[in-house]
């Protein structure tokens, strides 16, 4: 997550309305103006006073010069907006810089500058610039900070201008924004192998494209910088050119991280609740799969697949980057779903394409709410496919103080296979992923095995 592209480059600041607009852009001290001039006309007619008269009308037209001048004031500045980074974890800071830069041939009188920003991410930043030179530059700073996930706009940047006598005031804007992604906060977890798992780029995981006879070797023309010892002369004898053995391809394990967003198998709000564990929970298992080899899918209850429709995985390279890019920004702003079961989502782990065939290498890892008997039901139907699964059950009785009711749900998942626990209220999720997985004996610490 680096520093964003300058964004938010404008032309000329947008004029919001006509002259009518302009005047109602008159301050305090200008409407005081206008008045004390009415009043010193009125009586100056009435008292046949002429000097009094000059007094009101100068009163008067003072306000209404300045409203014109402003009203006819085309200063033609640019802005661009840079967020570092784009993507912050929630309860983080980002830094937002502001360049303005002024491209007429004219320099500008005293410029009042506000960003528009949601409350949640602080109050609305305000500067005030001197006055900016012709093909003038001035930056300026601040820090945004949510402990709320989600997107949030930034902008439009506001100006407003106001004439020396302080008599006008008005605001013009830019039309461009940016968007802020808050991200769940993610914890490091530490590198287990839950049970029957193969590692994401393990001997398990490995499908070699040469079998064990010399026939069966499906060979490829040789490369400039290939090692001449996996020459298959026989093949090069029959092609007449030189050809090499392929070397053993990888294929990369799958995992699917199931979340549960049914607004029904939570309680609470806000970002101790039992939800926000969950979201935050689920986005420190996609990152850490990620980084173990693995292609990733964030499943929802609703049957929604990220980052693929249709049950898609995320690829290597680059493309694994950018895939758990999109799972983050859809983590950001997943909510309850109105759904009330689990259908859906055992239709897209035992759907064609999921990866999960029986004796495969597929990884399940889901995050669930409160389960009845009907949908521990179907939670045990997704463990028929699937070589591991991980489940962690929050119970919104647990977390709302009163006596557990999990017990029996777990029972019934783990008869069917799961490796299942129940998470208490504020559980450290990396305790719990330990308790999920055994620990690879290279670490010397033996074996932790989940509830039995």
């Amino acid at each position: 997550m680096g520093a964003g592209a300058p964004r938010g480059a404008g032309g000329e600041v947008r004029d919001p309305g006509g002259l009518r607009a302009s005047l109602a852009g008159l301050t305090t001290r200008g409407r005081s103006f206008l008045a004390a001039g009415a009043a010193a006309a009125a009586c100056a007619y009435v008292l046949g006073q002429g000097q009094l008269l000059r007094v009101g009308l100068l009163l008067v037209v003072l306000p209404l010069i300045c409203v014109l001048a402003l009203h006819r004031t085309r200063y033609r500045v640019t802005s661009t907006r840079r967020l570092t980074p784009e993507r912050v974890a929630a309860g983080s800071e980002a830094r937002v810089l502001l360049r303005l830069e002024n491209v007429s041939r004219v320099p500008t009188g005293l410029l009042m500058l506000q960003d528009r920003v949601p409350y949640v991410l602080g109050p609305r930043p305000r500067f005030v610039l001197d006055r900016v030179e012709a093909a003038g530059l001035r930056e300026v700073s601040y820090r945004v900070r949510s402990d709320l996930r989600g997107r949030y706009p930034l902008g439009p940047l506001q100006l407003r201008l106001s004439d020396p006598f302080g008599l006008v005031e008005l605001t013009r804007s830019f039309s461009t924004y940016d968007t802020l992604t808050v991200v769940p906060r993610t914890v490091p977890l530490p590198p287990v192998r839950m049970t029957g798992e193969a590692n994401g780029y393990g001997d398990g995981a490995r499908r070699s494209l040469a079998l064990a006879g010399d026939d069966d070797v499906i060979p490829r023309t040789y490369r400039r910088g290939d090692d001449l010892r996996r020459v298959h002369w026989r093949s090069t004898a029959r092609y007449g050119e030189l050809m090499v053995r392929r070397e053993e391809t990888p294929q990369r394990s799958k995992a699917t991280v199931l979340l549960d967003t049914r607004g029904a198998a939570y309680e609470g709000a806000g970002p101790d609740s039992a939800f926000e564990w969950a979201v935050s929970a689920a986005a420190s298992t996609v990152l850490h799969v990620l980084e173990q080899g693995f292609s990733v899918r964030l499943l929802t209850d609703t049957g929604d697949s990220v980052p693929g429709e249709g049950g898609g995985f995320s690829a290597g390279g680059q493309e694994s980057a950018e895939a758990a890019g999109l799972m983050m920004d859809t983590l950001a702003v997943v909510g309850h779903s109105d759904g009330s079961g689990l259908s859906r989502a055992l239709e897209a782990v035992r759907g064609p394409g999921a990866g999960l065939g029986s004796g495969g290498d597929g990884l399940l890892i889901a995050f669930f709410g409160d389960l009845d008997d009907v949908q521990t039901e179907m939670a045990a139907r997704m463990r028929q496919r699937s070589a591991a699964a991980v489940a962690f059950v929050l119970d919104s009785a647990t977390w709302a103080g009163e006596p557990s009711r999990v017990e029996e749900r777990l029972r019934g998942l783990r008869e069917a296979g799961w490796t299942a626990l129940a998470v208490p209220p504020g559980a450290a999720f990396a305790e719990l992923w330990r308790q999920g997985g055994n620990i690879p004996l290279a670490t010397g610490t033996g074996t932790v095995g989940g509830p039995a």
